[in-house]
């Protein structure tokens, strides 16, 4: 981070600019007459604290997390967090936050939770992708939601058949479609593992829904494939027998389905449904290694090597897992496992992302850390959300936000100066901000400029500045977006 700096050429009219992060205090040198020293002090955004007090936002209080470690070596982007189970209804919602866990977008959601909140891409273009609802037996009653960059909705996705869109995963494939997880409550002769007669059981269900119209292309139940004497999940009421938690579109365009509480990874054939194989559990089709075992497991993804990547929850100590699976001589190996250096048990939740570079960043699910691991395994990033903060799965992706309408200003004056404050939520491009002032928005005229220092930034000015407006400018110099003239 850098401290802002006014080009000499722009100290007219006894401008006073100082850049900082809205938790520093200003810090001035020596003053003359008409020009002040512009450096200001500024605060790492690893060491502020994380409950923001933005002036010029103080309804965005998701508390951001605090940086632990930051090496060099980080695959590019920004990472994605939907932070939630809140502590005495404080907020909870979307976030985007950079390197330093300075934030770069909010959208809090009261009393509603936000999962799997990543980048996808939709009609060709980067797109945002987010569930929103609330929480029911463990899984998700809500919709889907498709965001521009801009942050405006294009798309509300529901699951069909007149179910609810469950949690756990919404993904956008190339065919237009989106496949989606959901689930009912039925009753069931459960007798065969020591139940009732009529016992209650969920059937766990994904659906492939096309994205235009709605229209179910495809609705696939567990009930109907899966023996429930697979589970290892303890028998009670509204029995929870297979736990679907991520769906994935193998290179076969066949599907890859994640089962929590049968400890499997099953290969379905999209068209008809059926079981091709299965990888761990009671009846696993592979011969699997013993370190390469798993349980409890999300987030089961194949990658371009074929390797298929893992969060292992575990019995007692949570791992991301890259496994070889050789599907002729049916045998799986590891090939890397990573774990947190504090031993990490993470009961629910959790995801595994492979990076450009070959990182592989790590959300640790109900344990409230994000981490990034070098493909040699070293420790790069780590960072602790909040306290009781959770988010179900975490990614790191290149984004690009215009910020929605325009930069937001807010002053508070003083006896010998004018203290301003601007931040742009979502905006990724501004790099520097630049002071205005004239009669009209026809003719503004510049003042002075500042870094940008994090979501807000600050700037004191002259008391001989009665107009003002702020304008974003981006690495090339070009204005992105000029907030409203006001009066001071």
């Amino acid at each position: 981070m850098q401290h802002g700096l006014v080009d000499q050429r722009f100290t007219r009219r006894g401008l006073l600019i100082v850049g900082g992060a809205s938790s520093a205090a200003f810090a001035l040198g020596s003053a003359g007459d008409m020009v002040r020293s512009t450096l200001g002090t500024l605060v790492d955004p690893a060491s502020a604290p994380r409950l923001p007090v933005y002036r010029t936002r103080p309804d965005l209080l998701i508390p951001a997390p605090r940086v632990i470690t930051r090496k060099a070596g980080l695959a590019p982007g920004l990472t994605f967090l939907a932070p939630y189970n809140a502590p005495n209804q404080a907020q909870a919602g979307a976030m985007i936050v950079d390197e330093y866990g300075e934030p770069v977008w909010e959208q809090p959601l009261p009393k509603l939770v936000t999962t799997d909140f990543r980048v996808q891409s939709f009609k060709g273009q980067p797109a945002l992708t987010w569930w929103r609802g609330i929480v029911e037996l463990g899984h998700g009653v809500g919709h889907y939601v498709i965001a521009d960059a801009a942050y405006r909705t294009l798309a509300t996705v529901n699951a069909g058949n007149r179910r609810a869109g469950d949690l756990h995963e919404f993904l956008l494939t190339d065919r237009g479609t989106a496949l989606l997880t959901t689930y009912t409550v039925t009753e069931r002769d459960l007798r065969s593992v020591h139940g009732l007669a009529s016992g209650t059981i969920q059937d766990a269900m994904f659906q492939e829904i096309d994205v235009g119209s709605g229209r179910v292309l495809l609705e696939w139940h567990s009930l109907d494939h899966i023996p429930i004497a697979e589970s290892y999940w303890p028998l009670t009421a509204d029995w929870d027998y297979v736990h679907l938690n991520s769906l994935e579109v193998d290179r076969d365009e066949n599907l890859l389905v994640s089962s929590r509480n049968t400890h499997t990874i099953y290969k379905l054939d999209r068209t008809s449904g059926a079981i091709i194989w299965r990888l761990g559990g009671k009846h696993s089709d592979f011969a699997v290694a013993p370190e390469a075992v798993f349980a409890w497991q999300h987030d089961a993804r194949r990658q371009p090597d074929g390797t298929i990547t893992v969060f292992d929850n575990g019995n007692a100590l949570s791992r991301a897992l890259s496994l070889n699976v050789d599907e002729t001589a049916r045998r799986v190996t590891l090939q890397r496992a990573l774990t947190h250096p504090a031993k990490l048990h993470s009961t629910s939740q959790g995801n595994v992302q492979v990076l450009s570079n070959g990182n592989v960043l790590v959300g640790w699910g109900a344990q409230p850390y994000i981490s990034e691991f070098s493909p040699s395994g070293e420790l790069l990033f780590d960072a602790q959300l909040a306290t009781k903060y959770v988010s179900y799965r975490a990614y790191r992706i290149p984004w690009s936000g215009t910020g929605a309408g325009v930069p937001t200003v807010v002053y508070e004056p003083a006896r010998a100066h004018t203290d301003a404050y601007v931040s742009w939520n979502g905006d990724t491009r501004v790099t520097r901000w630049v002071a205005l002032t004239g009669t009209t928005p026809a003719t503004l005229s510049v003042i002075g400029s500042v870094a940008r220092t994090g979501f807000e930034t600050g700037m004191r000015l002259s008391r001989q500045v009665s107009k003002l407006a702020i304008a974003g400018v981006d690495a090339s110099g070009a204005t992105v977006g000029t907030s409203k003239l006001m009066t001071v």
